[in-house]
């Protein structure tokens, strides 16, 4: 990722939480704790269902009186819903504010040249008075900058940064085994901590409860972790959502996400995945590559 750009992603919607019991309220719903959520840092966090399947992701930015969600756009009102049946009696507002900021992706190595800037997952800054923020999941993804829409196009020349076709963004986050695109191909499907958001730092398992977690803890404390979300490189003909993997006539993953960056669900025993990692194997009429990532121990 070059220092000297800047990538907007035009593919992101936000949702401002905030009133009384607005702290309260995510700490009993989401998978991380909201206590780290502070004006020096932004976490990654997810919402599951009460079986622990995925749903939704996110980052959470302590904004003003309240928290700001940086979510794919196409999941705002889904997320905005899922709030409001959880509301009750809360007094706890939502409001989309997609039309008001974008997010942007800076480099590494630009955010450690800023004032006061570190290089530490999800520590926060402000710049302009918006704030940007290390990616909580891998420094490598660079930091992202949650931008005022009237502030962007200045901040970007105060910074001397050009703007950078975001298939580059894109194809880093592929590269590092970290799915960006289509994520609602993945609802329901996967259990979160399958969906390794445990190695992103999404998954807290000392904060105590919250949707799903009498579930993700019971698969990670007996050891139950028997299949992960791994990327997929198409080495010959196209794969179609749905379709199996096989080695040597065993089912051994199932595509989720075909396109535009393949992943699959992947067991990982009988046989081991050891035996067919980094191997072509068959999957419907193409040919595929499963890799794992260097920060994910299967």
């Amino acid at each position: 990722m070059n220092i000297d750009e800047i990538y907007i992603l035009e593919d992101r919607g936000f949702i401002f939480i905030n009133g009384e019991d607005a702290k309260n309220f995510l700490q009993n719903i989401i998978t991380k704790d909201i206590n780290a959520v502070t004006d020096n840092n932004s976490s990654f966090a997810s919402i599951l269902t009460p079986q622990g399947k995925y749903l939704v992701e996110f980052f959470i930015i302590k904004h003003n009186n309240g928290y700001l969600l940086d979510c794919e756009k196409s999941n705002v009102e889904q997320l905005t819903k899922i709030f409001s049946n959880y509301k009750l009696r809360s007094k706890v507002n939502f409001n989309n504010e997609s039309n008001n900021y974008v997010v942007a992706i800076i480099a590494k190595d630009k955010f450690v040249s800023l004032d006061n800037g570190k290089n530490s997952l999800g520590f926060t800054i402000q710049y302009r008075g918006d704030p940007i923020f290390i990616d909580p999941r891998n420094e490598l993804i660079g930091a992202r900058f949650i931008s005022s829409l009237e502030k962007l196009n200045l901040s970007i020349k105060n910074l001397n940064l050009r703007i950078s076709n975001n298939d580059s963004y894109y194809n880093k986050c592929y590269e590092l085994g970290i799915p960006e695109k289509n994520l609602n191909k993945l609802k329901g499907k996967i259990f979160g901590i399958e969906n390794n958001l445990e190695e992103l730092n999404a998954l807290d398992f000392i904060k105590g409860c919250y949707v799903g977690q009498e579930n993700t803890s019971r698969i990670k404390l007996r050891s139950k972790l028997r299949r992960r979300l791994l990327p997929i490189k198409l080495i010959k003909g196209k794969v179609n959502e749905n379709e199996v993997i096989k080695f040597k006539n065993f089912e051994v993953g199932r595509i989720l996400i075909d396109q535009p960056y393949s992943f699959a669900i992947v067991k990982l025993a009988d046989p081991n995945i050891d035996e067919f990692l980094n191997k072509n194997i068959q999957c419907g009429s193409g040919i595929v590559k499963i890799f794992a990532p260097k920060w994910l121990k299967l």
